[in-house]
């Protein structure tokens, strides 16, 4: 299939441990749905396999010693619990799968000035331990490649999933170069939160108007100030009223706004962006996948008609 555009997204979900294995909580999307977020993904522009991705990127991150633990299954009863669910080979596929597609978008964004994970956005694995569904932090790990490779020198990651990403606050609470903002459901998980650059805290039963008014008066002017490089954009749908893990109420008319906001930030001044899935655990498989793609039509509408022009920067 030929597209107007050369963007692309990468996906775990086509990986033996998402087809041999029941999603390992019953809030996740059922293994039957995904083929039909794979394939209205798939009419948007090209999807490839996720690459795996390689420890030495994650220990760059994340402690040696706790990395080896699961990478071996020798992970306590109390591990899994903070992460949800049992330790499974697959789990560890599932989360290199997961990382490496956010390392693969990360390089499409520095060449294209967009890049695409349908998945991503464990905003909950902290350095030395996992929690909420998180055991690598794949934005993380992806924008400390950037810091040390020298690819970026200013780093916006702006978490819009429902649950603060307190993995995330922590791992860079003292590297100025990161701006950490996150925008989240007071009264959710975690519930001991970590500190961010800028936290916004909404009460339960936010709806649009309320969400949108926040974005715009307190994140944009502190990101506009900041003046980042690149972003990272956690795009989670579990904002929409009707998620079994959010308390907000959002439509999707108020995500995809809420998206749109960030694409076309990002487009307009030329700031290289990935855009990471996150959070969606809606009781009804079609409204959530409504919202991904939703959030591709976003990003396209945004970024395709710069891409003639040369968005981003080569990568060396």
């Amino acid at each position: 299939m030929t597209f107007p555009h050369p963007f692309r997204a990468f996906t775990a979900f086509r990986r033996a441990a998402y087809q041999s294995q029941a999603a390992p909580r019953r809030q996740f999307l059922p293994r039957e749905w995904i083929q039909a977020l794979l394939d209205g993904a798939q009419a948007r522009l090209p999807l490839l396999d996720a690459p795996s991705l390689d420890w030495p990127y994650a220990e760059a991150v994340h402690d040696p010693a706790f990395l080896a633990r699961w990478r071996e299954g020798q992970v306590t009863r109390a591990e899994e619990r903070a992460l949800g669910f049992p330790w499974t080979p697959a789990v560890v596929e599932r989360g290199l799968g997961s990382s490496g597609a956010t390392l693969a978008a990360t390089r499409d964004a520095l060449t294209l000035g967009l890049g695409v994970n349908l998945g991503g956005g464990t905003h909950h694995a902290y350095a030395d331990h996992a929690e909420g569904f998180s055991f690598l932090n794949d934005v993380a790990i992806s924008a400390r490649w950037l810091l040390d490779t020298g690819r970026a020198r200013r780093i916006l990651i702006l978490d819009l999933d429902v649950h603060q990403g307190n993995g995330t606050a922590a791992i860079f609470a003292d590297e100025p170069r990161v701006l950490t903002v996150s925008l989240h459901a007071e009264r959710n998980y975690p519930f001991r939160k970590e500190t961010s650059d800028l936290d916004v805290s909404l009460p339960d039963g936010t709806g649009d108007a309320a969400y949108l008014h926040a974005l715009d008066a307190q994140v944009t002017p502190l990101v506009t100030a900041f003046q980042p490089d690149f972003a990272f954009y956690l795009a989670g749908a579990d904002v929409l009223a009707g998620d079994q893990l959010g308390r907000l109420a959002l439509t999707l008319d108020g995500v995809q706004a809420r998206d749109r906001r960030v694409f076309r930030w990002a487009a307009r001044t030329r700031t290289p962006l990935v855009t990471v899935m996150a959070g969606g655990y809606h009781r009804d498989p079609t409204q959530l996948i409504a919202a991904r793609l939703g959030t591709l039509d976003a990003a396209l509408e945004a970024f395709a008609p710069h891409a003639a022009r040369g968005a981003g920067r080569a990568v060396s």
